[in-house]
């Protein structure tokens, strides 16, 4: 498969499990509409992948689009310690292409752009557009400031001097385990919070976090409250405003499932009265990506070599 085509199927099947559903075209149109406005430099230096693809921390990093992969090392983190290993690996048996879950180079820099999702997921649940606006806009300018000092080309310069192709899923994948967990939720229909406990155990990625202690566990409110309404919410680039928990309270909430909750989130969520489930980060990630490869090898057959917490479970 080239790699131009596993990353349109990656982006393809992020778009259809996406929580916007057909109104990602206005992504799309408002993308087109900034890009004829813009002049001279601005115009030179836009990132036209942005035209066809709605995630802007899913990009290839390195390496030519017509690069074969039949072999690819897939990682939670992938930084220079990853890249050198992959070159060991490729030299030792071969090896064609380095995925990361989470973003590095332009695709980091990019995180931000990807937390306009958001606002239709919460509003989805029953948060005015006002409310969700106000705040979300600015918990995307903290992202961006605390995203934009960092020295994001570290691991893709490691990768270009090494000449080993790279490429990140972020989003894509995010969109994947959201859907999945909210789906197989809705239908198992849970009682307690401890019900929706046992939907994860039953899910292999989150029984191998749990043997790790990295597995689901109840941060707020106790396994023998009323599950009520859950919310699954792992997709959007990074957390959301920590201002809304009361209005996620409010839309009628009774339990959160998340990948994980700062210390400030949580401090946010405690006097709101909902559940709080943590399924695990790396866990979700997992499912995620795992997903995400079970789509791509529908269409070809790859040799998956996982690192950097992930590991391969084929549905």
């Amino acid at each position: 498969m080239k790699l131009s085509k596993l990353y349109e199927l990656m982006v393809s099947y992020g778009i259809a499990q996406d929580p916007r559903g057909t109104k990602i075209n206005e992504y799309f149109k408002q993308a087109r509409a900034n890009y004829r406005k813009l002049k001279g430099a601005e115009k030179e230096c836009f990132d036209r992948e942005a035209l066809k693809n709605p995630f802007a921390d899913t990009r290839i990093l390195y390496g030519s689009p017509d690069t074969q992969v039949k072999k690819a090392l897939v990682g939670i983190d992938i930084e220079a310690p990853e890249i050198l290993l992959a070159d060991r690996i490729r030299e030792r048996e071969g090896l064609d292409l380095v995925i990361s879950h989470h973003p590095e180079g332009v695709a980091y820099a990019g995180l931000a752009e990807v937390m306009q999702v958001q606002s239709f997921i919460l509003q989805k649940i029953g948060i005015t557009k006002e409310a969700v606006e106000s705040f979300l806009k600015e918990r995307i300018k903290e992202v961006d400031r605390r995203v934009s000092p960092a020295n994001h080309s570290r691991p893709v310069d490691a990768a270009r001097l090494l000449d080993l192709p790279f490429m990140s899923c972020h989003t894509p994948a995010d969109n994947c385990v959201n859907r999945y967990l909210q789906t197989a939720i809705d239908r198992s229909k849970p009682e307690k919070v401890k019900d929706v406990l046992e939907i994860l155990y039953k899910i292999p990625e989150y029984r191998d976090g749990l043997a790790r202690k990295a597995g689901p566990k109840i941060i707020l409110g106790e396994a023998k409250n009323k599950a009520g309404r859950v919310f699954v919410d792992m997709t959007g680039g990074t957390e959301g405003p920590k201002e809304l928990f009361g209005r996620i309270s409010q839309a009628g909430v009774n339990t959160l499932v998340c990948m994980h909750l700062s210390e400030e989130h949580f401090s946010r969520a405690k006097p709101e009265h909902i559940n709080v489930i943590i399924a695990g980060h790396i866990a979700s990630d997992n499912i995620g990506i795992n997903l995400m490869l079970d789509k791509v090898e529908s269409q070809e057959k790859l040799e998956i070599i996982g690192c950097s917490g992930f590991k391969r479970i084929k549905r």
